[in-house]
């Protein structure tokens, strides 16, 4: 890890001391070379953190030293529809990111973190929780109880959608490659889960348990090739939300005329969605899924128990102080 001195806050900035650091398959892809947009050499990495305020600048407003604060993961984005202007200002890339004992925010980028969160569980947020939040919020019909949502896997998104589904009264079906991590998430609300190595045409197992009509909601982020099954698995008038990066394939865009279909394209979420998650967890029974968590002095660690596929929900790095 590099060393520098601990930066000065400008007139709207404020100085966070770093608690803890979450892990998204974002920065495991830009740490190996593999993320589809260009990043410069030297990087500093990861964009999710939570930590205290040391020092505020003349001119902020919303905090004041000695608050404990989570980063949102797109700057600038308050409510609404985001700006392209929003994303040029990501952490982990194209800007610095938050791996660090000490980083600088503006005010825009930071909200409270609850008392009943430790710094360990806040920093799992950002980018995770919130995107798993707008797939099954955001898109103005609401999620009733009863309806069916579909998720692929037991990493963050997929974990934080299980729960968000459960506590508002959804079934939920997850699709894994393996029956261990489907019995560790049983207790987080699981309705059904699909072993895909078993059911290669899990699609077919998803509407065969939803009484033949498919899921309501899906919330789709399993990688390549998933694509067309999600849309297969999906009821007639359902959605499709695609989150993240590993999402491809080609499908004709007939499909979802023939289905009723909605697609939605999920970037992460405002910070008025953070800011719900938070409120959520107030009222609702549920927190963050934490697989591991590791020392700052063995983040590459955290790297490869992240790229290994192996952990079931958020992979986190504890600051070295």
């Amino acid at each position: 890890m590099a060393t520098t001195g601990i930066p000065r806050p400008g007139r709207k900035q404020l100085l966070v001391r770093i608690g803890a650091v979450s892990l998204n398959y974002r920065d495991a892809a830009i740490a190996r070379g593999a993320y589809p947009i260009p990043t410069r050499p030297g990087l500093i990495p990861a964009s999710d953190c939570a930590g205290q305020i040391e020092e505020t600048g003349s001119e902020v407003t919303r905090f004041k030293a000695g608050d404990r604060v989570t980063n949102v993961f797109v700057p600038g984005w308050i409510s609404g529809k985001p700006t392209r202007e929003a994303f040029t200002r990501l952490r982990g890339s194209p800007c610095d990111g938050v791996l660090a004992e000490y980083v600088l925010f503006n005010e825009d980028e930071l909200i409270c973190t609850p008392a009943f969160l430790s710094d360990e569980e806040a920093a799992t947020t950002p980018c995770a929780a919130v995107s798993a939040w707008n797939a099954l919020f955001g898109g103005g019909e609401p999620l009733r109880p009863g309806d069916t949502v579909l998720v692929q896997g037991t990493g963050g998104v997929a974990v934080f959608a299980l729960q968000m589904a459960h506590a508002q009264g959804a079934d939920v079906v997850v699709t894994s490659s393996s029956d261990e991590k489907l019995e560790q998430i049983t207790s987080l609300g699981l309705w059904q889960g699909i072993n895909y190595q078993l059911h290669t045409e899990w699609q077919e197992e998803v509407k065969r348990v939803t009484g033949g009509e498919g899921v309501h909601r899906t919330v789709e982020i399993g990688g390549p090739g998933t694509l067309a099954r999600s849309i297969a698995a999906t009821r007639f008038g359902g959605t499709v939300s695609l989150v993240g990066v590993l999402t491809t394939g080609h499908v004709d865009p007939l499909i979802f005329m023939h289905k009723g279909l909605t697609l939605r394209s999920i970037g992460t979420g405002s910070r008025d969605m953070h800011e719900a998650v938070f409120h959520s967890m107030s009222v609702q029974p549920w927190r963050p899924v934490i697989d591991t968590v590791y020392p700052f002095e063995e983040a590459r660690a955290a790297f490869d128990r992240l790229a290994s596929g192996g952990h079931v929900g958020k992979v986190v790095i504890k600051a070295a102080h």
